[in-house]
């Protein structure tokens, strides 16, 4: 089993930054893949930021030049530097963690962090 916190979320005005960050911890846990995800009112979730084992990252094409990615392996943590932030990014923020064994793939979730950008 892995459990994951997440913290940071919070208002802010657009072209603001907030800075989100995920706690893992578990027996389960090797945080070779962990990610942000967010859902905004009426979508679906949709992925924000990977950072894989190695320190390779990918972002969704919305949040590139804005958003960072990072992780801190000796805490087990993983952080969401968000810079320039419009409204269009208002939603639910969400940390997972993949954990891939021969034949099965699970995803753990936090509870999520609302993140709202508006003036």
């Amino acid at each position: 089993q892995v459990h994951l916190v997440e913290s940071g979320g919070g208002l802010v005005q657009p072209g603001g930054s907030l800075r989100l960050s995920c706690a893992a911890s578990g027996s389960g846990f090797s945080g070779n893949e962990m990610g942000w995800y967010r859902r905004a009112p009426g979508k679906q979730r949709e992925l924000v930021a990977q950072i894989f084992s190695g320190g390779i990252t990918n972002y969704a094409d919305s949040v590139k030049g804005r958003f960072t990615i990072s992780r801190d392996n000796a805490k087990n943590t993983v952080s969401l530097q968000m810079n320039s932030l419009k409204p269009e990014d208002t939603a639910v923020y969400y940390c997972n963690d993949r954990e891939i064994e021969p034949g099965r793939v699970t995803n753990y979730w936090g509870q999520g962090t609302q993140v709202t950008v508006s003036s």
